[in-house]
């Protein structure tokens, strides 16, 4: 008789910290969580950013905890983590989702911009996974999702350093899976497609003759299911990564693209 049921899906009396989850695909993993049973706690660089997150939460009907802190500041992380436990409790499941990227031709780029985007999407996910592995080793069990790309997997022109910290990404993955799989750590990555959000908004815009823009041309093209992403097509993979259900899949990234990583193209 299998011993499956549908709570191996349940985030009940977890804690999930979701990095920079204000708004975008970090704010609709954390409402899927949240959907899901798990407490929720968030930071993000700014006071204001968190009010508006704790606002956006609210509207939600979600009670979250919110944090200012840089997650590129190891002091401030171990902090920041150490305030969680006394407040929240121990975390649980932990989505390194802050990131940036900043597109600029590789020869115009200079080194110090380069760092800065290796920083926040590198660097951080190490500084708070660190930070967490310890509890989570105590605890006899946790969850880390990192916020990949398919720039994880490709490349593209002006978007050198996000490639590279991203490519970096799926390897750190990789790594804290061969380092605490045996403390029953999962570590695994979700690898975005093109996702609809306002950020991408203008790309999608029709143009004044009624046509689509030609970005949105090309990504649609690109793409067998033949749209863009919504951020809710995350949230099953997200919840998945995070519960028991996933408790012997590591070191995997979970691409929801609409199958473009598998697709070559229409032939013009």
């Amino acid at each position: 008789m299998s011993k499956f049921s549908m709570d191996s899906f349940s985030l009940k009396g977890k804690v999930a910290l979701v990095t920079g989850a204000s708004y975008g695909i970090g704010f609709a993993i954390a409402t899927a969580y949240a959907a899901a049973g798990a407490s929720i706690v968030f930071n993000d660089i700014k006071q204001e950013l968190v009010d508006k997150g704790l606002e956006a939460y609210k509207e939600a009907g979600i009670q979250a905890h919110g944090y200012v802190c840089d997650v590129t500041d190891e002091a401030a992380v171990q902090a920041m983590v150490a305030q969680i436990e006394t407040d929240v409790g121990g975390v649980d499941i932990l989505v390194n989702n802050a990131g940036i990227i900043k597109r600029i031709p590789m020869l115009e780029m200079t080194a110090e911009q380069f760092r800065q985007v290796v920083d926040v999407d590198l660097n951080a996910p190490f500084i708070v996974s660190k930070a967490v592995i310890p509890g989570m080793i105590k605890k006899g069990h946790g969850k880390i999702i990192n916020i990949c790309s398919m720039m994880s997997e490709l490349g593209r022109e002006t978007v050198s350093a996000y490639a590279a910290a991203k490519g970096g990404l799926k390897m750190l993955t990789r790594n804290i899976c061969s380092e605490y799989g045996e403390a029953n750590i999962q570590c695994n990555g979700i690898g975005p497609g093109y996702i609809a959000t306002p950020q991408t908004a203008p790309l999608r815009e029709r143009q004044a003759d009624g046509s689509r823009h030609p970005f949105d041309q090309f990504i649609v093209s690109k793409t067998p299911a033949g749209r863009w992403g919504e951020t809710e097509d995350l949230m099953g993979p997200a919840v998945f990564l995070a519960s028991d259900a996933s408790d012997f899949v590591n070191g995997h990234i979970l691409y929801v693209d609409g199958g473009i990583l598998a697709y070559i193209g229409k032939q013009p």
